[in-house]
């Protein structure tokens, strides 16, 4: 089990994680998304024991990375798969790990056939693999120690759609076998494909988490008011179940049972729809609005004027 509380990391006057915390179960896979910089691989690496938090604690079956014995027997990792030392084999980077980690070496070939890389592949030099061997190659070594616990960032890039759906099995069966995994991912219909769960972290916080039921369902309503922030308080007193977003309040229920809420509360109302089931890029884009990079203001006209 994987457990953060109160994570938060700071560099001077900039937060790129601040307090976070949830909680990834046992034979669950967890999707974390969120936009670039949104602080999702500062997080896995105070998960992972690489970065340290300014406040909080990250746990791993109770106890800090750094407190387990022999780690890498009980968290396989992939945090950047173009980490591996280009002038090694894949054979040789797996060998090297083995040794360190203490299983047999009868592993390597294993961990080798278990992500489909063939004997004169594992023989070539790292530098001479494609994006997509890096990556087999990484969830060859998060695998070697036979863990229970995996965190992978982003470990579907590079490969092809075939080795997409073979990665997306192998994640679903490590789960049914009672695993933990927590991936990120930029790939959100591969998310919603295998995550039983999802963490959505914009602008260094959590701003939703759920299951894809909860977070996708089609009774959910949209509202905004000239006053979200009492609105939410005022739902969650009269027992609804509240998702904050930047594009408003997700209910998870009918629209004219939150109108008489907000009628009881005086609270004015801008908006007041049911939503539709969507996809997760819609809702992610929704969530993750105040982020959006592509939002760029009008520039000067051909005539150099203020469009």
């Amino acid at each position: 089990m994987i457990t953060t509380e109160h994570l938060t990391k700071k560099y001077g006057t900039f937060t790129a994680v601040d307090d976070v915390n949830f909680t990834v179960e046992p034979g669950r896979v967890v999707g974390f998304l969120g936009p670039n910089g949104a602080g999702k691989s500062t997080a896995m690496r105070m998960i992972t024991g690489l970065t340290v938090p300014t406040r909080g604690r990250a746990l791993i079956d109770g106890k800090p990375y750094a407190q387990l014995v022999n780690p890498a027997r009980q968290v396989g990792t992939m945090l950047d798969a173009s980490a591996q030392h280009p002038g090694r084999t894949g054979l040789e980077t797996l060998t090297l790990a083995a040794l360190q980690i203490g299983v047999p070496r009868s592993r390597v070939g294993e961990m080798l056939d278990l992500v489909g890389l063939s004997g004169k592949e594992a023989k070539r030099r790292v530098r001479n693999y494609s994006l997509g061997m890096r990556q087999r190659l990484g969830l060859a070594a998060a695998f070697l120690g036979d863990p229970h616990v995996l965190i992978l960032d982003e470990p579907a890039n590079g490969l092809d759609p075939q080795g997409i759906h073979w990665m997306r099995g192998l994640l679903r069966d490590f789960a049914r076998r009672g695993g933990t995994v927590l991936l990120s991912s930029h790939l959100l219909h591969e998310v919603e494909a295998i995550a039983d769960e999802l963490i959505v972290i914009s602008q260094a916080r959590i701003i939703a988490r759920g299951t894809l039921d909860d977070l996708l369902s089609d009774t959910a309503t949209v509202v905004r008011s000239l006053d979200d922030d009492s609105l939410a308080t005022a739902l969650r007193q009269d027992g609804h179940d509240v998702t904050v977003t930047p594009a408003g309040l997700h209910v998870l229920d009918e629209p004219e049972a939150i109108g008489r809420v907000a009628l009881a509360h005086g609270i004015v109302l801008l908006e007041l729809r049911r939503n539709e089931r969507a996809g997760l890029e819609d809702l992610f884009l929704s969530l993750t609005a105040d982020s959006d990079r592509t939002a760029q203001p009008a520039g000067p006209s051909a005539n150099g004027a203020a469009a």
